[in-house]
């Protein structure tokens, strides 16, 4: 039997006349795409465009909400309530949705960034909170997060309520011996070679985990993998992903045709 993941990158991060990322380069490699909701980046020109080029290439969509934060690209921790968090997290997808609509797409899933998401892997209730209320305002999305054996424990509580959680990795991240992404002030959490990242990629969704900096094997299930676009190496080692795909006997698929 053959293996089944979804590969998505954070999208439309541009601000007015400021580019940022590869977008018309990596959206030919990607399944998913997370897009920026106004918070930490983009605007609604950037988000109207994104969403015109997901539809010209047949990639599902999917909101990217954060702290309201562009100074520091969302990538700052905020003290911030679970009430508040809800709220921020309705308003920026809703805020997407009605760009989807406007070219009858369905918002396919709700990933949070930067800061939020790594914040929110540790705080089970939280997290819950958030998607529960998303779950009810826009009904039968999917909603990811670091895969860990921890979450793969969320993921099964959050199916029995009927709430979709796909699980992700990152192979042109480094791990920390606890199997969260490695902060980024260290020099080598990002990982540079395309071909050490598409590698790492197909071997992190065959034996289902990845090697932390410190060479330890950790298991993790994976729907889907993350590449950035901000850079010409993801893009290249996403272009290798997908030609190893094709060898390695693994069908890379939106996340909505399985999860």
């Amino acid at each position: 039997m053959g293996f089944i993941v979804d590969l998505n990158c954070d999208m439309g991060e541009s601000f007015g006349d400021y580019t940022l990322g590869n977008d018309g380069e990596v959206i030919r490699y990607i399944t998913s795409s997370n897009i920026a909701c106004g918070f930490h980046a983009s605007d609604p020109n950037i988000m109207e465009k994104t969403v015109r080029l997901c539809q010209e290439h047949h990639v599902m969509a999917g909101a990217h909400p954060g702290y309201p934060d562009l100074m520091g690209f969302g990538r700052r921790s905020m003290d911030v309530s679970e009430g508040d968090l809800v709220n921020y997290v309705i308003y920026q997808t809703g805020a997407l949705r009605g760009f989807l609509a406007l070219r009858g797409m369905p918002l396919q899933h709700i990933k949070m960034h930067g800061a939020l998401y790594n914040s929110l892997v540790n705080n089970d209730a939280a997290y819950l909170r958030i998607v529960e209320s998303a779950a009810k305002a826009f009904g039968d999305v999917i909603f990811l997060t670091l895969g860990t054996v921890k979450t793969a424990e969320l993921k099964k509580a959050c199916r029995e309520k009927g709430i979709r959680i796909a699980l992700e990795g990152f192979p042109d991240r480094m791990y920390t011996d606890e199997g969260e992404l490695l902060p980024r002030k260290y020099k080598e959490a990002v990982l540079k070679d395309p071909e050490l990242i598409a590698r790492r990629a197909i071997r992190m969704v065959k034996e289902k985990g990845v090697e932390s900096i410190s060479g330890r094997w950790i298991a993790m299930e994976l729907d889907t993998m993350c590449i950035h676009g901000d850079n010409m190496e993801s893009i290249e080692a996403a272009q290798k992903i997908r030609e190893y795909s094709l060898t390695e006997g693994i069908t890379i698929k939106p996340l909505c045709e399985f999860v």
